[in-house]
């Protein structure tokens, strides 16, 4: 018996890790699909002072919502060049990020320890604990803390220089913004 043009699958027992991996991929593809371009971010052609307080805050606003996924990577950016000069802080950080993608954000299934379901809640408080204390270990809380800050001026500056007359939000997008307000 032949099987001629038949593509054969793996029956492995690795298959669902790479199934997971599959997953984490398409997961991770899907929430990169948010973010903007980033000529459009950076177009020098929409920089202009705001008007006043309240059209600034309205900038804001709008370019937080339409640029969310894209500050995201800048201030994760900057974090990850203030750990440069901290090695133990930076395997340290990757290895909690690492530990975030896979516990927390890119579970599809709920998580179950002994036979008991934990709910994200607790998850995340534990994450969250964990990731304090391993910061504080390595000493280096206080530059994740100056580049969290310097994270957040370098996107609200931009964020209040940008027009956001040449943006086009989505449906969503817009109905949040004009909810927030």
């Amino acid at each position: 018996m032949t099987n001629y043009g038949t593509i054969p699958t793996p029956s492995s027992p690795t298959s669902p890790n790479l199934e997971f991996i599959s997953r984490a991929k398409l997961r991770i593809k899907e929430g990169l699909t948010t973010r903007r371009p980033w000529n459009v971010m950076f177009n020098l052609h929409s920089v202009s002072l705001p008007h006043g307080f309240s059209d600034a805050v309205s900038r804001i606003r709008t370019n937080l919502s339409f640029f969310q996924v894209n500050y995201a990577i800048v201030v994760l950016l900057v974090i990850f060049l203030s750990l440069l000069w901290h090695p133990i802080s930076m395997i340290v950080f990757v290895a909690l990020m690492a530990a975030w993608l896979f516990l927390y954000f890119l579970r599809d299934q709920p998580f179950v320890i002994f036979g008991r379901t934990v709910t994200d809640r607790v998850v995340l408080g534990v994450m969250a604990v964990v990731t304090v204390g391993l910061l504080l270990l390595t000493g280096a809380i206080a530059n994740i803390l100056v580049a969290l800050l310097v994270g957040a001026v370098v996107v609200v500056v931009h964020a209040a220089l940008r027009r956001t007359d040449d943006l086009f939000l989505d449906e969503e997008a817009a109905a949040l913004t004009s909810t927030a307000s």
